[in-house]
């Protein structure tokens, strides 16, 4: 099989993780899925980026399998195989440890819509789960991680299509799109956005939702039928 294509693609996205400060060293990864094959590929597991390169990139299946490659793939594959095997629309997984989204997702909190450019992207906060149970962490916790966020997605009625990204509590968050450049650009999105509500408490930490009207005129406007939005 030529898995060329995909390896290139996670290559590409995986090496704009550094590139936009949202790792350190190798905490994150990123992974392209090929929906006719049902395979995806993913980052290589502890490697650094600077020693990266497509054909390192590893090729597991949606039941995660390796299919191929030489180098182990990333710990978190488990978790990006259920993603995928459950949510069909998702063409590409981010990971991160970036600062800002970890924090809230440390401190076990949705990270609250207080502006319009978290309104651009979501109509809701971005939810957090509750912290894994101890069956979970001492089961295939990665693949738990999977259920964990698929989970949170039933309980809360959100839908992936709409809610592109999430944080696990006392972890970290993940982000996915329909293509690896939609998944790195809202992994970079809740980065911005975690902050921006960071400091928005700072400022006032009494601050105020952003109104739903506000809410439904960004959204829309581009995401929308008749969107027109764009700087």
């Amino acid at each position: 099989m030529n898995y060329r294509q995909i390896r290139q693609k996670a290559y590409e996205a995986n090496m704009q993780l550094p590139d936009l400060g949202l790792v350190l060293f190798t905490f994150g990864n990123v992974s392209v899925a090929d929906r006719e094959q049902k395979v995806f590929a993913i980052k290589p597991s502890g490697i650094p980026y600077k020693e990266l390169s497509p054909e390192k990139m590893v090729i597991v299946d949606f039941d995660n399998n390796k299919i191929d490659g030489v180098l182990r793939p990333s710990s978190d594959t488990a978790t990006h195989a259920l993603l995928y095997k459950t949510w069909e629309n998702i063409g590409a997984i981010v990971h991160t440890h970036s600062t800002y989204a970890t924090a809230w997702s440390q401190a076990l909190r949705d990270i609250p819509l207080y502006g319009t450019t978290h309104a651009d992207h979501c109509t809701d906060d971005i939810p957090c789960t509750p912290p894994m149970d101890d069956k979970m962490i001492t089961g295939n916790y990665e693949y738990e991680t999977g259920r964990q966020i698929i989970n949170h997605f039933k309980e809360k009625k959100l839908d992936p299509a709409e809610m592109q990204m999430i944080l696990i509590g006392n972890h970290a968050p993940f982000a996915w799109g329909e293509t690896a450049e939609r998944a790195v650009y809202h992994a970079a999105v809740l980065e911005q956005v975690a902050q921006m509500a960071w400091i928005t408490e700072q400022i006032n930490p009494q601050a105020n939702r952003l109104k739903p009207s506000l809410i439904k005129k960004h959204y829309e406007r581009k995401h929308g039928n008749d969107s027109y939005y764009g700087q």
